[in-house]
């Protein structure tokens, strides 16, 4: 008998071993913690100050991080397609090409959730589809990804990869907390190489980078390079308190200059994308532009503070409201607007509907305006709205193109909308045809004639119709001249008249 009460002392002393580790941690016997979880961190986080490796922390940390990879689909498509020109570019349909793209991304659940940035595995160019996307772990095994949710205004998706075991995972910190100058690490997948750390400091809070409803950042000069992207930049206690994004670098390196999205900004966007719904941001419907120096010196209020109104979208809260071109925006719901906290910003993160103060500068004095916030639009609908017509953006309300102007000018043009030329920026009321594809070989494309150029008239006369040019284009062959001229109305300039010699 002694052997058998040996053996249940045994047991009942592991029963009693894990029941006390229960009470201590808090967390049951055999459970899957997070990597970063304190009862694990307490042992492996660097000592207060310069630490004098980073080597427990990272092996602590890195199965959570994986590399993302993803196929693509690019379609390439002839702009002159059926059209006579078409033989200029050696074929009459599209072409599909394999494309690709590498990044990081962390696990944050044991079953599976992962975080990544929107761009790492959305479609590189708008004739692009992704057909797969793998994850692989930090132990070299790969997985079929689900994107759950994406979110192109943060840069923000979440992924869903599934097996039987547990993943390892980490969660996110406080980054409110952070400050210039904490040390902090990277890790992630630069250049597809994997399992890649890097270290640094953090080297500002809140950094603005060029604009956007999401444009605050952590700066840090931990190298961050291509493939790097959506990977943690965890704190000293093994915290994620950023999500690497982005970098400044006039080479395409790093230059110490690498910008993270914030934890506080990230976490509810990604737990909104997890529960399957979409992000609603609060929008104005108006362009705005910092106050610099000069814009303060000639208005007599202090510099770095608000931001001017260039532009209103008809119909949008901020027209409704009443305000006007060239006010300035000093306060959004009682906070100030400032470099590191600007109107867009604080406009994102406000529900609509919500009915707030603006505090304006106008005719010399402040006032106070009240708006309704309205819905922000999709980023392809702001695109919509802003048309960039060196981008490879369709033309909205695109006609069908003439074979009789593209075979005698080299261009292909359809009448102008209302609402291409306000997207165009082209004063209202203005009539005439948009040019939406060049022959590099024309004349027309040696005399400097662009992509989103309005042509007035031709020979004096109005083209507000293809027929029309095509009259005048066959007028002029009829009396055996051997040019048009055309009056041109480019983008952000006066109309000139451009001769173009017909072909």
């Amino acid at each position: 008998m002694k052997p058998v009460r040996y053996a249940y002392s045994i047991t009942t002393a592991l029963l009693l071993s894990g029941a006390t580790v229960s009470l201590l941690t808090g967390v049951p016997a055999g459970a899957q913690v997070a990597q970063n979880d304190d009862s694990r961190m307490s042992s492996v986080v660097p000592r207060a100050g310069a630490p004098a490796s980073f080597a427990d922390l990272t092996e602590q940390l890195q199965p959570a991080v994986v590399n993302i990879f993803t196929r693509q689909s690019v379609e390439v498509q002839n702009p002159f397609a059926g059209t006579p020109m078409a033989r200029r570019f050696g074929n009459n349909g599209p072409v599909r090409r394999e494309g690709q793209s590498l990044g990081s991304g962390f696990l944050i659940s044991a079953d599976g959730y992962i975080v990544t940035n929107n761009h790492v595995i959305a479609p590189g160019s708008r004739n692009a589809t992704v057909d797969e996307i793998t994850v692989r772990l930090a132990d070299g095994t790969e997985y079929e990804a689900e994107l759950v949710g994406a979110d192109p205004a943060s840069d923000l998706a979440v992924l869903k990869i599934s097996r039987r075991e547990d993943f390892p995972f980490v969660e996110f910190g406080d980054s409110a907390n952070a400050r210039a100058g904490d040390w902090v690490i990277a890790i992630g997948n630069p250049f597809g190489l994997g399992g890649t750390v890097t270290s640094g400091i953090i080297s500002a809070v809140l950094r603005t980078a060029g604009g956007g409803a999401y444009d605050r950042y952590i700066q840090t000069d931990a190298s961050i390079n291509s493939g790097n992207s959506g990977g943690p930049l965890f704190d000293m206690s093994g915290n994620v308190i950023g999500i690497n994004s982005n970098i400044l670098s006039p080479s395409g390196g790093n230059v110490g200059i690498g910008f993270a999205i914030p934890a506080e900004t990230a976490q509810p966007i990604v737990e909104t994308l997890m529960a399957g719904r979409s992000v609603e941001r609060g929008f104005l419907g108006i362009g705005i532009r910092p106050v610099d120096e000069d814009t303060a010196a000639a208005l007599g209020i202090p510099a770095d503070r608000g931001e001017i109104v260039q532009s209103l979208t008809p119909g949008q809260p901020a027209a409704a409201a009443g305000l006007r071109e060239g006010d300035i925006v000093l306060e959004v719901n009682n906070r100030e607007v400032t470099r590191e906290q600007t109107l867009s910003f604080l406009v994102a993160n406000i529900a609509p509907g919500t009915r707030i103060p603006l505090t304006i500068f106008r005719d010399g004095r402040e006032r106070t305006v009240n708006v309704t916030v309205g819905q922000r639009p999709s980023e392809q609908e702001l695109q919509q709205q802003n048309f960039d017509p060196e981008s490879d953006q369709p033309m909205p309300g695109m006609g069908e193109g003439s074979a009789t102007v593209e075979e005698a000018l080299g261009l292909q043009v359809f009448p102008l909308t209302p609402d291409l030329a306000r997207r165009l920026r082209v004063d209202a009321g203005t009539e005439g045809l948009v040019i939406n594809a060049i022959d590099p070989s024309s004349d027309a494309a040696t005399k400097g004639l662009r992509r989103g150029f309005v042509i007035l008239t031709a020979n004096y006369q109005p083209v507000t119709t293809v027929e029309q040019l095509e009259e005048v284009i066959a007028e002029a062959k009829e009396r055996d001249r051997p040019a048009l001229l055309l009056r041109i109305q480019p983008i952000g300039q006066n109309p000139a008249y451009v001769p173009v010699r017909l072909r």
